[in-house]
């Protein structure tokens, strides 16, 4: 089968005018990390983007994050027969990415402030279309409540998994949906969208407010209060929930929507069919306190199978797993 990608091209989207116009799919990289990219020097790219990258938040990114921005060059300039879906306001438009080889252009990043400069992958692929493969047009607004939990997402892009990727397939092929739409999970969604529960706030911010309640309250009841036990003091360190919030949400983006300890695709509240996967806000250094530079966000299980452990333990034992895997 197919891979699925749901994407975004660049930061707001900049770049997505000019991949309509090329036919092309694109990613980026700063200038001052490329030239490592190019020389497959994946220490020496991550080095580099943690002496110099910042996000719009001014947040330097972790050693996993920079690592992962070395993967999403390599995939736009080896994508070849996967298909790609973008979200441009009501319209879906997709297309599938051809052998061709990628161009790698300078150019100057506009939305970051000031802007800076920046290599532009454009990968070939077929014409955009915002048709399905019999016609049909393909409107957000016509899309099952279900299926636009999966077909856009925060990060730079994603790929579906194996039966959301079915499920795109089937939809630009104009195939029928009906075995989705009959499935349990998805009839509930359809009968919330009806009873009129569905609010402006996207799957994000709603995630976001949960972890930073859950933070505050935490500390709230950590502190101050006499115990018989010893209890850890988590002193929250932000002006106040709203910014441990924006925090949260610029965290998020930074690690593309996956999971800081084992990598794995997080969910959303809302959007979830795995509550073990649901983002958890997690301190790295476990005595520490909710502080910048001190949290990240993982799935919920990889969080509680932590707890109170020291991180470069546990992330220690979790590379265990994964280089015995296949044993």
């Amino acid at each position: 089968m197919k891979r699925v990608f749901i994407a975004n091209f660049g930061r707001e989207n900049y770049e997505w005018p000019n991949c309509l116009r090329r036919s092309t799919v694109a990613t980026m990289n700063a200038e001052k990390t490329h030239r490592f990219w190019a020389a497959g020097d994946r220490e020496g790219f991550i080095e580099t983007t943690l002496k110099y990258e910042k996000t719009a938040r001014c947040m330097v990114p972790t050693p996993g994050v920079a690592s992962r921005w070395f993967n999403l060059m390599s995939i736009i300039a080896q994508t070849s027969g996967d298909i790609w879906i973008h979200r441009e306001k009501n319209d879906l438009w997709w297309t599938e990415s051809l052998p061709d080889a990628p161009a790698f252009e300078l150019g100057e990043d506009s939305s970051s402030k000031p802007s800076k400069p920046i290599y532009v992958c454009h990968k070939p692929c077929k014409p955009w279309a915002k048709v399905n493969l019999i016609g049909s047009r393909l409107e957000w607004s016509a899309l099952h409540p279900k299926a636009w939990d999966f077909l856009s997402t925060e990060a730079t892009f994603q790929q579906l998994s194996p039966d959301y990727a079915e499920y795109a397939l089937a939809l630009v092929h104009g195939n029928d949906l009906n075995p989705w739409h009959e499935r349990r999970e998805w009839r509930e969604k359809t009968a919330v969208r009806k009873a009129g529960l569905v609010t402006s706030f996207s799957n994000l911010k709603v995630a976001a407010y949960r972890m930073a309640r859950t933070a505050w309250g935490t500390t709230q009841h950590s502190n101050g209060q006499e115990e018989l036990r010893w209890s850890k003091n988590k002193d929250f360190s932000f002006p106040n929930e709203e910014e441990l919030q924006l925090y949260i949400e610029e965290l998020y983006h930074m690690q593309e929507g996956l999971c800081a300890l084992t990598g794995i695709p997080m969910q959303l509240d809302r959007a979830q069919d795995d509550d073990e996967q649901l983002c958890s806000l997690d301190r790295i250094d476990s005595d520490g306190h909710y502080a910048p530079g001190n949290l990240l966000i993982v799935c919920r299980f990889a969080n509680r199978w932590k707890s109170h452990s020291n991180n470069a333990n546990f992330m220690r034992l979790i590379n265990l797993i994964k280089s015995n895997a296949n044993l």
